[in-house]
């Protein structure tokens, strides 16, 4: 049997003392955010949260089942990042496929944005919740609170090193390798990536989606830097200070929105879209911009798996969790099709 990982290991991993692994574990006061988020990280990295015991109380079939039926309410969280909402064009879609399929199931939805206290249910009573559902990017120390709770917790887009749960995302890696090997088979060769990578685990696996289709055709593109976050207005800096003879034959960009972001810059230069350098996106949510190429996302499907896959945790407590994958298609716009790189 594997041995249980220290506060000490964890202490001497993250470069800290014992005192400050236990505050923050534990979740008291003493150590700043930031410290508190670096040791979570560090201890879920080192195991520490696989030692715990099960997550879930075991029960017979008949008292979950009474146990759902008495406490319906699932929890919708968002995170507290102004485009991460219901109003969103992407994650506003998902809502909706959680809710229509709750509906379907007659359970009660309780919409909740992340507070900015780590201390959520000190207003909320755990024992009211059946399962939450979270949708988009909530913070390490938030997801630690429902662990502790034993909470069922099925995340959308997005997965946390130092939280074990289930997990629902687009199959980002596979999706973003058939964009660029049409991008390849169209006969581009002078690429860029454009995507804040630090923002979200969806854009890294599409950046490896990408550059494992370049090593794999053997193709040399040197990868600016800045063109890779931190933010959107670094981004849009490096493109309207890009020299004109680096600028590629097309753009590939993490989302429509980073999409939207990069022509709206190379056109503030005077270099025409797509004829110049076209530009694609990922979850086709900009339709009326000049976007080559993207990637259909089902979003209310996602939403929907979301909930199928909470209804199944409940069912199977002690099951493994899971990471499922749902493909997407990729759509070429028509009117765009034809327009071929220059050599």
């Amino acid at each position: 049997m594997a041995k249980r990982v220290t506060m000490q290991q964890i202490a001497d991993a993250a470069g800290v003392s014992k005192f400050a692994v236990s505050r923050a574990l534990t979740g008291k006061p003493g150590v700043s955010e930031h410290t508190r988020e670096m040791i979570v990280r560090t201890a879920g990295q080192l195991g520490y949260f696989k030692a715990e015991p099960k997550r879930y109380l075991v029960e017979t079939p008949a008292e979950q089942e009474m146990k759902i039926d008495r406490q319906g309410t699932i929890l919708i969280l968002f995170p507290n990042i102004r485009s991460q909402n219901r109003s969103s064009l992407y994650w506003g879609p998902i809502f909706d496929g959680i809710s229509a399929r709750l509906n379907e199931k007659g359970m009660d939805i309780l919409t909740l944005t992340e507070p900015s206290s780590d201390r959520m249910f000190s207003v909320l009573n755990p024992e009211a919740i059946s399962g939450i559902i979270t949708v988009g990017s909530i913070s390490t120390s938030v997801l630690l609170e429902i662990y502790r709770l034993h909470i069922p917790l099925v995340m959308v887009d997005h997965e946390d090193p130092a939280i074990h749960g289930d997990t629902i995302f687009t199959d980002n890696m596979k999706c973003m390798q058939e964009l660029v090997l049409m991008l390849v088979g169209k006969g581009y060769r002078r690429l860029q990536f454009a995507g804040e990578l630090p923002d979200a685990a969806s854009f890294r696996e599409r950046w490896l989606g990408y550059r494992s289709v370049l090593e794999e055709m053997q193709l040399q593109v040197s990868q600016q830097a800045d063109l890779l976050g931190p933010d959107l207005d670094h981004i849009r800096e490096a493109i309207v200070a890009m020299k004109v003879e680096d600028i590629p034959e097309v753009m590939v960009c993490a989302n429509d929105h980073m999409a939207a972001v990069v022509i709206g810059a190379l056109q503030s230069r005077g270099i025409e879209v797509p004829e110049r350098c076209a530009v694609t996106g990922f979850d086709n949510t900009r339709t009326e911009e000049p976007i080559l190429a993207t990637m259909h996302i089902d979003k209310e499907n996602l939403g929907r798996r979301a909930v199928d896959q909470l209804l199944w945790r409940l069912e199977h407590p002690d099951g493994p969790f899971e990471r499922k994958l749902i493909y997407s298609e990729l759509i070429i716009r028509d009117e765009y099709n034809a327009i071929l790189p220059r050599s």
